[in-house]
């Protein structure tokens, strides 16, 4: 039998493989078993440590140094709807419309009184009563009232044409004047609307064009029987034409008022029957000639 000899070529073999980890002054030759357990050894020393290696690397790799910036996820908000906004309406608010009378830059003689003229616009949710008025804000005066109560109520979404009597100043030239609305709790609203002539020479207490200045109400009575009168002042000599409108649409026929000069007239309508209940009508004065202006106004209310 040949295996004595086979088995020490393999001792021989492993012996020269671990020759470099055997110290070279080894007294005498290793026990094979001895050597086929170190070398066992060895080798599952190796893969232990090759697998601690690993795993410190791995655990080295996925966990974050301190000075790694971590991702945390952040929750996606929930969307909210916004809220429609809202339209706000405004008690107090105007229009300027048009200028009745004496545009911008009309040419007036120096000292000459005359009738300034604006049609103006209820755009606001409240009624205007005699107690708002048009008063002065900045400029030019011209001998204008500081604060001129309106002669009647102006409903919202109506018009109206607000008056006051000027002077022409003295001295030629461009001249401007800006007046504003004020409310019954002393409140101004609306941007001004002016008055801007062209101040020519040859003045000195001129006269201006005959014209109605203003025109108010006096309703007396109760529900459903009411009497009303109404004034009407001029600045000077001259004829008026006017007529009544109603809130209904009618209109009265015209009267006729003669003037030999600068005053007031008044015309009494007599007894006016108003029988609906719990509701209000108005009336105006339209003068015809010579302003072309609506006046106004009276109203009737059955509580």
């Amino acid at each position: 039998m040949q295996k004595k000899p086979v088995i020490l070529a393999v001792v021989v073999i492993i012996s020269a493989m671990l020759a470099c980890n055997l110290p070279s002054n080894t007294p005498s030759q290793p026990n094979p078993d001895a050597v086929l357990t170190a070398a066992a050894l060895t080798v599952q020393a190796q893969l232990t440590t090759s697998a601690a290696t690993l795993s410190a690397a791995n655990t080295a790799t996925s966990a974050p140094s301190a000075g790694t910036p971590t991702f945390t996820p952040i929750p996606l908000s929930t969307s909210t709807a916004i809220p429609a906004v809202t339209a706000t309406t405004s008690c107090d608010s105007a229009q300027f419309v048009a200028d009745v009378s004496y545009p911008d830059n009309t040419p007036v003689p120096a000292g000459t009184v005359f009738n300034k003229i604006w049609k103006l616009k209820n755009t606001g949710t409240c009624t205007w009563t005699p107690s708002y008025a048009i008063v002065f804000s900045s400029g030019e005066q011209m001998g204008g009232p500081t604060t001129q109560a309106l002669t009647g109520n102006v409903n919202p979404g109506q018009t109206v044409d607000v008056s006051i009597v000027l002077t022409a100043p003295s001295t030629t030239g461009t001249h401007t004047g800006y007046w504003i609305l004020r409310n019954a709790s002393g409140i101004t609203f609306h941007s001004n609307f002016y008055v801007q002539i062209k101040v020519t020479g040859g003045g000195g207490g001129g006269s201006a064009p005959f014209a109605v200045t203003s025109v108010s109400f006096n309703v007396t009575g109760s529900c459903p029987n009411f009497n009303m009168t109404v004034t009407v002042t001029t600045n000077g000599a001259g004829t008026v034409n006017l007529h009544r409108i109603f809130s209904s649409g009618t209109d009265t026929t015209p009267k006729t008022l003669t003037f030999s000069g600068a005053g007031s007239q008044t015309i009494d309508y007599g007894p006016v029957y108003f029988g609906a209940a719990h509701s209000s009508e108005w009336t105006d004065i339209y003068i015809d000639s010579p302003n072309h202006q609506q006046f106004g106004r009276a109203t009737f209310a059955c509580p």
